[in-house]
């Protein structure tokens, strides 16, 4: 199950992480990597937050796009 909070967006408010989209999409990867040998592939991802819209937008579309290739 993740967690697909993008507070830690750099243009967040909030978060101050200051990651970007490549750092989503290879987080994603990872985790869809653990699913692959852990769980079938199998994956629930639920939207947690995310406070600059624009960022959360570019952010979810990326995670959604990653989550695809990787057949979840």
């Amino acid at each position: 199950m993740i967690s697909a909070g993008f507070d830690a967006h750099k243009h967040d408010p909030l978060g101050g992480l200051r990651l970007v989209e490549a750092d989503f999409m290879w987080a994603t990867e990872e985790l869809a990597e653990i699913a692959r040998r852990h769980a079938g592939g199998r994956i629930v991802s639920m939207l947690e937050g995310g406070y600059d819209l624009a960022g959360l937008a570019r952010s979810v579309a990326v995670h959604v796009k990653t989550l695809m290739d990787a057949g979840a």
